[in-house]
C-alpha cells in the first residue's frame, strides 16, 4: 500500500526534517496537516490552533538546531504538529489518554519541550529567562517564544515584553497573530494588531532581510541605537512593541513555508542583540475538513470521520453542570438588571456565551486576563451591580491575590463561579481543579459551596445572588450531571447547613460536592458487611455546618469525609473544627479522602479516580482500615 506520507514517514526527529531540499517543504506540511486532522479524528482534544501553525512548526525546525535552540510554545496546545516532527509521531494517537502523550507540551517527556505549559502567557516570560540564563553561561544559542491565540491579552504577556524591552538579551518573540483566543480576541490590544496587519502589508523575505541590516548595523553598539536606526530607517511611525524596546518585524504570511523559512534564516543569522518581535500572521483551523463554518475555528474537536468532517456526538444522559449553570443565571438575570456576568476569554467554557446571547451588555470578557477580571468585578460589586465571575477553577488561581486583596478583605459580594472543580481527564493536572477549596476555605467570611447534583447546583447559584455583604464561591464539575430532576425555581439555602440523604448506626460518610453519589454506592457495599451507614451532604465547606458535624461524631464510630479536592480543604477544614470543639476526644475515629498528594496524570475520569483513590470502594476501605477489620479488608480486595 503506497504510503499518504511519504516525506513525513522519513522524519523521526527535527535532524531528519533538515535534511530535506527546501522545495520539499511545503509538500512534507501538507502532509503534516494531514496527519494531524487523521489522529484528531480518532482522538479529539485541541485541534484549530495546531492546524494554524503547521507551516510554521516546519519553518521553525528547519531553521533552528532544536533542541539546542530552544522553542517554547505558548499554552502548547497548538503543538501537536512539534510533537509529530519530533519524534512522537508513533504516539500521536495516545495524545490525551492515560498512559499516552500529554495535551500540551511537558518537559519530561521530550527533551524538545524545554518548558511546560498548558495556562496561557508564560512564554515570553520563560524565555527571557532562558535567554539570560544562557548569556551567563556564555553559550549562543537561540531561544525563540511562539505568543498567539490572544495570550498577548493576559498581564503577564505585558509584563514580559516590558522586562525583555529593557534587557539586551537575544530573544525571539513570534506573535502568532491568527485573531483569536479559544473565541474571537477580544480587547484594544487586538483591534490594534489587526489595524498594524491592515496597514502593513505582509512583508516578503527580501524585505524582512532590509529591514534587519537596517536594525543592526555593525557600527551601532547598543539595542537602543539599533532600534532608534531601525524605526528611522525602515517605517514611518513606531510600533507599540518598539515603544517597549523590541525590534518589530512584520507582517508576514504564516502559511508561507518557504517565504517563512527565508525569515527566520535572516533572523538566525543576524548579527543583532535584544528582542525581536516577529509579527506572523496565520488562520486558526486551517484546512480543518469540517463543512460548516465555526467562529471558534474548531478549537477543539471530539472524535469525527476525517473524509465527511462530521463529529461523534452521543446524546446526554443529563445537562451538562455548564449547562444547567448557564441557564439557571439566566432565569435569575430575567427578574434582576443588577445581575451581571465576567468571565477571562472562556465564554462557551463557562457557558456564558448562551448568557451573552440573551444580556449582550451584561457580559464581560476581559480576554485573557484573570487578575483584572477579578478586580473589575470587585469593582462592579463596590458600586451596587451583582458580578458573577465564571472562571474554570485552576485559571482562578492566577488570580488570588486578587481575590484575597481586592475582594476578600474588603468583603464585597462576588460571586465566584467555578467550573471544572475537581479531576478534568483528558486535559490533565493542569486544568484539574484541585486547589480551590484549600486556597478559598483559609479566607475570612468568604462562602464556599459545592453541589452534589444539577439541581443543587442551581439552588447554589441563587444563594450566591442573595449573600450581598461577603464574597462567595461555588465549585462544580466538568461534565454531565447526575440526572436529577432540575427545579422549575430553584430557592436560597440556609447558609452552612447540610443535609442528611441515608441513616445509619454505625459508619458516617460526610460528603463535599459530587463525590456524593459514589459515598452512597459506598454505604450500599459497607450494609452487605454490616455496617449501617449515614451519608451526609455538607453542601458549604464554609461555613461549616457545626451541629451537623456533632452529631455525626458523636452518634457514629468512624467519620469520613470524602470531596474531589486536595488536602488542606473541606477535610482539613472539618477536622480543625472537631479539634477546637473537642469532638476528637470523643473517640470517634476521623479519616479524609481527598485528591492524593501528587498530580494526577491525564485519561478517563474513570482511571483518574481509581488513580486518585476516590471510588466507592477506596471509601469502603478507608472506613474498613479506620475500624481495623483485616479480614474484610481482604474480602474487599479480592473482589
Amino acid at each position: 500500500m503506497v504510503s499518504k506520507t511519504p516525506l513525513l514517514d522519513t522524519i523521526h526527529d527535527p535532524k531528519a526534517l533538515r535534511s530535506l531540499a527546501r522545495e520539499q517543504l511545503p509538500d512534507l506540511a501538507g502532509e503534516l496537516r494531514a496527519e494531524i486532522i487523521d489522529a484528531a479524528s480518532q482522538t479529539g482534544g485541541h485541534f484549530g490552533a495546531g492546524l494554524g501553525v503547521i507551516e510554521l512548526t516546519v519553518a521553525l525546525h528547519y531553521v533552528f538546531d532544536t533542541p539546542s535552540d530552544r522553542l517554547i510554545w505558548d499554552v502548547s496546545h497548538q503543538a501537536y504538529p512539534h510533537k509529530v516532527l519530533t519524534g512522537r509521531r508513533d504516539r500521536i494517537r495516545t495524545i490525551r489518554q492515560g498512559g499516552g502523550l500529554y495535551g500540551f507540551t511537558k518537559r519530561t517527556e521530550s527533551e524538545f519541550d524545554p518548558f511546560g505549559a498548558a495556562h496561557s502567557s508564560t512564554s515570553i516570560s520563560a524565555a527571557l529567562g532562558m535567554a539570560v540564563a544562557r548569556d551567563m553561561q556564555g553559550r549562543r544559542n537561540n531561544v525563540i517564544a511562539v505568543i498567539g491565540d490572544g495570550a498577548l491579552s493576559a498581564g503577564m504577556a505585558y509584563e514580559a515584553l516590558n522586562n525583555a524591552g529593557s534587557l539586551n538579551s537575544r530573544l525571539l518573540v513570534i506573535l502568532n497573530d491568527n485573531a483569536m483566543s479559544i473565541a474571537p480576541a477580544v480587547g484594544a490590544l487586538s483591534h490594534y494588531l489587526a489595524r498594524l496587519a491592515q496597514e502593513r502589508p505582509p512583508l516578503a523575505p527580501d524585505e524582512i532581510a532590509a529591514r534587519l541590516d537596517a536594525a543592526f548595523p555593525a557600527d551601532f553598539a547598543t539595542a537602543q541605537d539599533r532600534a532608534r536606526a531601525y524605526a528611522a530607517s525602515a517605517l514611518s511611525r513606531d510600533t507599540f512593541f518598539e515603544d517597549l524596546g523590541f525590534t518589530y518585524l512584520g507582517p508576514v504570511d504564516g502559511h508561507d513555508v518557504d517565504g517563512l523559512v527565508s525569515c527566520l534564516e535572516a533572523l538566525r543569522d543576524s548579527d543583532r542583540q535584544g528582542p525581536v518581535l516577529f509579527h506572523v500572521l496565520t488562520e486558526k483551523g486551517k484546512g480543518h475538513p469540517f463543512a460548516e463554518p465555526h467562529p471558534e475555528k474548531y478549537h477543539a474537536v471530539g472524535k469525527f470521520d476525517p473524509e465527511t468532517g462530521v463529529q461523534a456526538k452521543s446524546a446526554p444522559a443529563a445537562p451538562s453542570y455548564t449547562k444547567v449553570f448557564a441557564q439557571g443565571l439566566i432565569e435569575e438575570a430575567e427578574d434582576d438588571p443588577s445581575i451581571v456576568a465576567v468571565t477571562a476569554a472562556m465564554p462557551s467554557g463557562t457557558g456564558l456565551d448562551v448568557f451573552g446571547r440573551r444580556f449582550p451588555e451584561r457580559t464581560f470578557d476581559v480576554g485573557i486576563a484573570e487578575q483584572h477580571a477579578v478586580t473589575f468585578a470587585a469593582g462592579l460589586a463596590a458600586d451596587g451591580v451583582k458580578p458573577v465571575v465564571a472562571i474554570y477553577s485552576t485559571f482562578l488561581q492566577r488570580a488570588y491575590d486578587q481575590v484575597v486583596h481586592d475582594v476578600a478583605i474588603q468583603r464585597l459580594p462576588v460571586r465566584f463561579a467555578m467550573d471544572r472543580a475537581g479531576l478534568v481527564g483528558a486535559d490533565g493536572a493542569t486544568h484539574a481543579g484541585s486547589y480551590d477549596l484549600a486556597y478559598l476555605c483559609c479566607l475570612p467570611d468568604f462562602v464556599v459551596m459545592a453541589p452534589s447534583d444539577e439541581a443543587e447546583l442551581k439552588h447554589m447559584l441563587v444563594t450566591a445572588l442573595a449573600i450581598d455583604d461577603r464574597p462567595s464561591a461555588l465549585r462544580y464539575p466538568r461534565g454531565e450531571g447526575v440526572g436529577v430532576a432540575l427545579p422549575e425555581r430553584s430557592a436560597a439555602l440556609p447558609i452552612g447547613r447540610g443535609r442528611i440523604l441515608r441513616e445509619g448506626g454505625r459508619i458516617a460518610l460526610l460528603s463535599l460536592g459530587t463525590r456524593l453519589q459514589s459515598c452512597l454506592a459506598a454505604a450500599e457495599e459497607l450494609a452487605h458487611y454490616g455496617l449501617p451507614t449515614t451519608v451526609a451532604d455538607a453542601r458549604f465547606a464554609k461555613p461549616l455546618d457545626a451541629a451537623l458535624i456533632r452529631r455525626l461524631a458523636l452518634d457514629h464510630e468512624v467519620l469520613v469525609t470524602v470531596e474531589e479536592g486536595a488536602v488542606g480543604g473541606f477535610g482539613a477544614h472539618v477536622l480543625s473544627h472537631m479539634a477546637r470543639e473537642g469532638l476528637l476526644d470523643t473517640g470517634v475515629k476521623v479519616r479524609t479522602v481527598t485528591l492524593p498528594d501528587f498530580f494526577v496524570g491525564h485519561g478517563s475520569p474513570e482511571q483518574q479516580y481509581a488513580e486518585a483513590r476516590l471510588t466507592p470502594g477506596d471509601i469502603v476501605t478507608t472506613v474498613l482500615a479506620a475500624l481495623g477489620q483485616p479480614q474484610l479488608l481482604r474480602e474487599v480486595g479480592a473482589s
